[in-house]
């Protein structure tokens, strides 16, 4: 099965299912010498893992990861990072019933009519679970980014169905309060709101969707490589990557169809840039300023209310999901997109330094 890695010189490479035996990673490219262990990947692991709270699946794993490679005595050596995570907390014969169903909205159909077979176990390879890798792979590069770079990632969310959070500037945003709630909002008033919607959604048997913002402050001038590897192109490939995502945004992504030239543009003076509309990136490469990325998650399509949809003899059914699952997804989503932003950059970092190393960049410098 093509499409399990991603990077070029940072590379990640992943497999696992929903119900199998565990989960795995070859993290490869990452320079020697990084303090590392198993507590640095954790931390994210946690804020990732399913059943922490009862706005999300009651499906509790403990997500504890292994490293199994390419680290001794504490530090990086420079070879391939090997990671394992045990799944622990399967019930399989939840889906038992739809051995030979295809749930709508899910991939259980596009799946079956390009291998000619499917784990139906929860969805096996397309769940949302593979993405436990993702997150421990992205915490090794989220630990580079910031100790040899200064460079943090972070996220919150914005949107939980039809109630927003107020819009805050970066530098208002308090990150201890987001990674304190369960939603990983940063509006106060916001996160009461979310718990009635969640609470509402749970007793109708039904789900929502979800929008998240993720920025990554302090990325030095440079990244990318135009042009069919724009920064920004190959951040939209990791973010559509992500299970449920259907919209990406970079900077003010869809509103700049609205805005007009002499507006829009980010300004420049000897103390800085004077907005940020593109986000922290122009022509593709990385302008030193905060990269601002959004996501859109669609509602996950296993709700208790009944739907049709067909099965594998072609006939009409009436379709009711079993299983755990979460009434958002975009609850859990924030530690995911944030470790597929922090995998691009350190992959774009590597690659710079690769070929530029060398280039003596004008004394100019605006952020």
């Amino acid at each position: 099965m093509a499409g399990n890695s991603i990077g070029q010189v940072f590379t990640v490479t992943t497999c696992g299912e929903s119900h199998g035996a565990g989960l795995m990673a070859i993290v490869d490219g990452v320079p020697p010498g990084l303090a590392l262990c198993e507590a640095d990947l954790q931390v994210d692991l946690d804020r990732r893992k399913p059943g922490t709270s009862k706005y999300s699946t009651q499906r509790r794993e403990s997500d504890e990861v292994e490293i199994i490679s390419g680290v001794f005595q504490g530090k990086t050596t420079g070879t391939s990072i090997g990671l394992l995570i045990r799944n622990t907390n399967q019930k399989s014969k939840d889906y038992s019933e739809i051995k030979e169903t295809f749930r709508p909205g899910h991939a259980d159909y596009t799946y079956s009519m390009k291998y000619g077979f499917r784990d139906y176990r929860g969805g096996g390879r397309s769940s949302a679970r593979e993405t436990a890798m993702r997150v421990a792979a992205g915490a090794i590069a989220k630990k580079y980014l910031y100790e040899r770079l200064g460079v943090q990632v972070r996220g919150h969310v914005t949107q939980i169905g039809s109630e927003y959070s107020q819009v805050l500037e970066h530098n208002q945003i308090d990150w201890d309060f987001v990674n304190s709630n369960p939603f990983f909002c940063a509006d106060k008033e916001a996160v009461s709101r979310f718990e009635v919607l969640i609470d509402s959604l749970r007793r109708e048997g039904t789900s929502c969707g979800a929008r998240l913002e993720i920025i990554a402050s302090g990325v030095p001038v440079g990244l990318g490589e135009p042009v069919f590897d724009r920064l920004d192109a190959d951040i939209a490939h990791a973010m559509m990557s992500i299970n449920a995502v259907k919209g990406v945004e970079v900077g003010d992504g869809m509103a700049v169809a609205g805005q007009f030239g002499h507006s829009s543009r980010d300004e420049m003076t000897p103390d800085g840039f004077t907005a940020n509309h593109a986000g922290g990136i122009l022509g593709g490469i990385s302008s030193g300023q905060d990269i601002r990325v959004s996501i859109a998650l669609k509602p996950t399509s296993s709700i208790t209310t009944a739907g049709k949809s067909i099965n594998t003899q072609g006939e009409s059914v009436d379709m009711l999901t079993k299983g755990r699952h979460d009434p958002c997804v975009g609850v859990r989503a924030t530690p995911i997109a944030e470790a597929m932003l922090a995998i691009v950059l350190l992959d774009h970092y590597l690659r710079h330094r690769g070929q530029n190393a060398d280039v003596e960049q004008p004394v100019i410098s605006i952020t």
